[in-house]
Order: C-alpha cells, then sequence, then structure tokens
C-alpha cells in the first residue's frame, strides 16, 4: 500500500483554506455596508436623491479627509480613545472582582446584587447631572460615566460564568485534595475564562455607547464633540463622519481585544474555534 509522503507543500496546504476562509468572511462581511454606500452614491448623482440630511459617501470621504489632513480628526479620536480605554479599564477590574466574590460568596451576593440589578437598569444619560455635580464637567465625570456602563455587564458576565460551574468539576477537585488556590487556577479560572472574555467584550461596547453621553458633558474635544459641533452647524456629513469613525474604532478595539484574549482559549474546542481553522 502507497503512502504518501508529507512535503513542506502539503504541510502547508491547509493553512491556505483558513486564510482564504477568514478573507471571504470579510469580503461578505462588507457586501451590505458597501453596496448600501453605493447604491446611495447613484442615487445622489443620477438626483433620485437630493443627499441634503443623508449626504452621499463622496461628501463624507471629504469630509473625513479634510479632518485628517488638518489633524483635528487624530485629536478627537485620540481623546476618545483615551477616556474609553481609562473607563473600561477601571470598569472591567471592579466588575470581574464584584462578580467573582458575588458568585463565590452566596451572603455577599444577597446583599449587593439586588442593588446593582436595580441601577443596572438607570438609563446612561440619567448619570450625567448627578456626575456633574459630584465631579464637575472635566476628564473624572466622563471616565467615570464610561466605568459605570463597562461595569454591569462585566459584573453579570463573571457572575453568571462563576455560578454555572458544574458543581461536578469543583467536587472532583476536591476528590484529588486541590487547595482553594489550585481549584480557583485549574478548575474555577478555565471554566469562567470564555464567559468573561465576551462579558469584557460586551462591557467594551457599551463603554463605546457611554463614551457618547460622556463627551456630551462639556467635553471640548473627542468624537462626540464632533456630533454636537455638526448638530449645531446643520452638518449631517460632520455628524455621519463622526458616527462611522465611533464604528470603526469600536469595531477595531473590539477586535484587538479578541486577538488578544484568542491565545487563552486554545484549549477550547466548539463552533468558535472551529470557524478559525
Amino acid at each position: 500500500m502507497a503512502v504518501e509522503a508529507t512535503t513542506p507543500e502539503n504541510a502547508s496546504a491547509p493553512g491556505a483554506p483558513r486564510r482564504s476562509s477568514r478573507f471571504s468572511g470579510l469580503a461578505i462581511g462588507l457586501l451590505l455596508p458597501v453596496g448600501l454606500a453605493i447604491a446611495l452614491e447613484i442615487a445622489v448623482r443620477m438626483g433620485w436623491a437630493q443627499g441634503r440630511l443623508l449626504p452621499p459617501p463622496s461628501k463624507i470621504y471629504a469630509t473625513l479627509a479634510e479632518l485628517m489632513a488638518s489633524g483635528e480628526w487624530f485629536r478627537h479620536a485620540a481623546a476618545t480613545m483615551l477616556r474609553v480605554a481609562l473607563g473600561f479599564g477601571i470598569g472591567a477590574v471592579i466588575g470581574i472582582v464584584v462578580g467573582a466574590i458575588s458568585g463565590s460568596l452566596p451572603f455577599f451576593r444577597k446583599l449587593v446584587d439586588p442593588t446593582i440589578q436595580a441601577l443596572r437598569a438607570v438609563p446612561s444619560i440619567a448619570w450625567v447631572p448627578l456626575f456633574i455635580l459630584w465631579l464637575g464637567i472635566f476628564e473624572s465625570s466622563k471616565i467615570t460615566l464610561i466605568a459605570v456602563g463597562v461595569f454591569f455587564p462585566v459584573y453579570l458576565g463573571v457572575l453568571g460564568a462563576v455560578l454555572s460551574v458544574d458543581r461536578k468539576i469543583i467536587e472532583v477537585g476536591r476528590v484529588f485534595r486541590l487547595s482553594k488556590v489550585d481549584l480557583a487556577r485549574r478548575i474555577m479560572l478555565p471554566a469562567t475564562l470564555p464567559a468573561t472574555i465576551l462579558a469584557l467584550r460586551s462591557g467594551l461596547g457599551l463603554g463605546w455607547m457611554f463614551v457618547v453621553a460622556a463627551e456630551f458633558m462639556g467635553a471640548s474635544e473627542g468624537l462626540g464633540f464632533l456630533l454636537v459641533d455638526g448638530q449645531q452647524v446643520g452638518r449631517p456629513d460632520l455628524i455621519i463622519a463622526a458616527l462611522l469613525s465611533f464604528a470603526v474604532l469600536g469595531f477595531l478595539t473590539d477586535w484587538l481585544l479578541d486577538l488578544a484574549t484568542r491565545p487563552l482559549l486554545v484549549w477550547r474546542d466548539d463552533l468558535s474555534t472551529s470557524e478559525r481553522q
């Protein structure tokens, strides 16, 4: 029976379908927005739409190019990204700690969880007057508002992850006489890590949503400031350019977070990992 020899070409062959699969997935994801943009551009150029309230992509591109050429876009984007990074870091750390403690200690969960669930229902914009009164209109109030938005999904994700750990697995660890540290490191951490990372991504998304409300609090720079400025001067192209900037930066930060945490989940064998192979 002949056995085919393994050559470097054969060994590297499986990588090609994986790369082509990723690129094809990206191309499919771009079909809808690119198609809508082309349709809008054609409609405006043919006179089927005025393009005053909904500018064509060429007008939005010209606005973005002008902002970038002057350096104004980079200044506003840097201010927004710094606020999101600080608020996300603070909210994520507190959410992980409080969620882990609430999931591990029933008394603590009964004590704090009802209050947290009630506060979670408060709209983001409702916190603005209180934070301005407490912290003023400077950076501390903006970062605090973003941290609040990040905290709730991270807390809920970690709490749910801890409570959903299979009790039989913990009993197996106790049978093998694992210490509490080893039990947390070898059983609890791997069991809760996927849900925790998903909660972090959800919290990051809410951080980008809350930064808009934060930058309505008297900000003089930031992408949210561009939204307000575009509304005041009646420039829908500036508003849509700021919205697109939020969308692209939010997508890129979520992709970077997913990429950074992916090595922590290489041991998984489920549908999420099969799509990356």
